[in-house]
């Protein structure tokens, strides 16, 4: 076994759990749909962190590049993988006092959006460390549209306004599938 697939069978764990508790979130909507009033905002979230948790494990794939790894390096992959896991859990707690996803989505905002402002950070850095090479066949638009998605997600963090966490989620999502359209449908 390589350090490559070394490092992969951990990080693989770590998103595998984030994907269970999502979807063990989404079992008990449909076991008890009653219990907590939905909120399509949320499901929106819920389906959006889904998809970059898979799409996280599918492009991660480019560390195997890595020639020689060292701790720091195992350490801060196997702390990105957390950092999802965390994203994914925010959204679906294991029990809420809240009648609705909306009250509890609302309330833990800061969190979600703080995690999310995180994420985009730790992913600058490693798609820093996949090499400068790498880093700048992304162009000048990705550490600008890093600092955009920064910027709206603590728009998202401040207001509790359902029009601003409607126009966050709108942003976020549309970008980030017109990048993952762009640039990420084939790993070489």
């Amino acid at each position: 076994m390589g350090m490559f697939e070394y490092v992969v069978v951990l990080t693989g764990v770590v998103i595998g759990l984030a994907l269970t508790h999502m979807m063990q979130g989404i079992a008990r909507l449909i076991e008890a749909p009653g219990r907590v009033r939905l909120w399509w905002l949320h499901l929106g979230w819920v389906a959006y962190m889904f998809i970059q948790a898979v799409f996280w494990w599918w492009w991660e794939f480019r560390l195997r590049l890595i020639p020689s790894w060292s701790f720091q390096l195992y350490a801060f992959v196997l702390a990105y993988a957390f950092l999802i896991y965390l994203i994914c859990a925010v959204l679906f707690p294991h029990d809420t006092p809240f009648k609705s996803y909306k009250d509890y989505f609302i309330a833990r905002r800061r969190w979600f959006f703080g995690l999310l402002i995180a994420w985009l950070a730790i992913d600058f850095l490693d798609t820093w460390i996949k090499g400068p090479t790498y880093f700048a066949s992304l162009g000048l638009e990705y550490p600008i549209a890093q600092a955009g998605l920064a910027l709206v997600c603590l728009l998202g963090l401040i207001s509790p306004r359902e029009r601003v966490q409607v126009a966050v989620w709108l942003l976020v999502v549309g970008y980030q599938t017109s990048r993952i359209v762009r640039f990420f449908d084939l790993v070489r």
